[in-house]
């Protein structure tokens, strides 16, 4: 597993008008090949009636799955300005559709691909990108004496991620923090609890944090 990589939220779009043609970007992250069909048809069933939906996905730890299709347009001019948007973004498991309503302008081929590009540019940016960080699970159970103390803590933390607070017999507070970093955790909970926090290892899991979106 990827300790970090970059993708989409879980669904957007946008839209945007060049010389009277409509082109309308979708996003979605998917995980499977499937999942990225799937999302391909429906789309095209909801603008069954536009003049094309291209579309493009790269799917995988390591990106082995890349697909880019035209749809019509003539070759090279859609789907793969599409799939370059995702790898200049450096984005995993993410499928773009981009349906065109032609306005009766044409745009030729350098117009197309610039259109394309930045309707996915433009409809990622919407979306939202995230930075997925596999992190670990700590539990830390203290009596309710120590709640505010640690509880105000963990909140003004920049470094470890409070998910969740179970209140028990004693108070349980689920943290998580990057792996390789555990020890810091548990020296820093030691020392706010003067050593009375009951620590154990729990599940790792991807955390998401929104990033902004700076490449075009």
């Amino acid at each position: 597993m990827l300790n970090t990589y970059y993708t989409v939220k879980q669904q957007g779009m946008d839209e945007i008008t060049i010389q009277k043609s409509r082109f309308i970007g979708y996003v979605k992250r998917v995980e499977t090949e499937e999942e990225a069909q799937e999302f391909i048809q429906e789309i095209k069933k909801k603008h069954y009636n536009a003049t094309h939906n291209c579309s493009a996905y790269m799917i995988g730890e390591n990106d082995h799955i890349q697909k880019a299709n035209d749809d019509g347009e003539p070759s090279g001019t859609a789907g793969v300005p599409i799939l370059e948007v995702l790898k200049k973004k450096g984005l995993k498991d993410t499928a773009v559709v981009i349906t065109r309503y032609f306005g009766g302008i044409k745009l030729g081929a350098g117009g197309l691909i610039r259109a394309y590009g930045s309707t996915t540019s433009q409809a990622i940016k919407t979306t939202g990108i995230v930075k997925r960080q596999l992190m670990q699970g700590i539990s830390v159970k203290v009596e309710y004496t120590l709640l505010g103390k640690l509880e105000n803590e963990l909140r003004q933390s920049t470094e470890f991620i409070l998910d969740d607070i179970r209140y028990l017999e004693n108070v349980e507070f689920i943290v998580f923090v990057k792996q390789g970093e555990e020890s810091q955790l548990l020296s820093w909970i030691t020392d706010i609890t003067n050593d009375q926090a009951i620590i154990e290892l729990r599940d790792t899991k991807y955390m998401e944090i929104d990033v902004e979106d700076t490449a075009s």
